[in-house]
């Protein structure tokens, strides 16, 4: 069995897909290991955030929020504003410059969440940290 690990900053942390959302977890599964960068949220609140411009992974809503709780991850397919993917480690109220959106919510941290605050005052106040979501067997 394989584990679910996303390297933030300097922190990691195990995960778990949702199972209430398969596609996009299929889809980002396909797409992974899965580097990138992330930057403080600009309207969301307390969150961290991958902006992917018109990268399509090909799926719609599903188990979809606008208040991710602290170590969920969603993703923003697209449309109003431009794919992304957040991190909510604290409140987080989801939207862009257009208002509110909604993601799916495909992938919940499990361990290190006492790391997600320090994790979004690095970002916010020393600017991108790198991020790697990986299987390892």
């Amino acid at each position: 069995m394989s584990k679910l690990v996303v390297r933030a900053g300097p922190f990691e942390f195990d995960a778990r897909f949702e199972e209430r959302a398969p596609e996009t977890t299929a889809a980002f599964r396909a797409a992974m290991p899965f580097a990138s960068k992330v930057i403080h949220v600009r309207w969301s609140g307390e969150g961290v955030w991958i902006p992917l411009g018109d990268l399509d992974f090909g799926v719609g809503y599903e188990n979809h929020t606008s208040y991710p709780a602290p170590g969920q991850i969603i993703l923003y397919p697209g449309g109003i504003s431009e794919t992304e993917i957040l991190l909510a480690y604290g409140g987080v109220h989801f939207a862009c410059k257009m208002g509110q959106l909604a993601g799916n919510h495909f992938m919940t941290l499990t361990s290190g969440l006492e790391n997600l605050e320090e994790l979004g005052r690095l970002t916010l106040w020393e600017g991108a940290q790198d991020v790697l979501f990986e299987e390892i067997s």
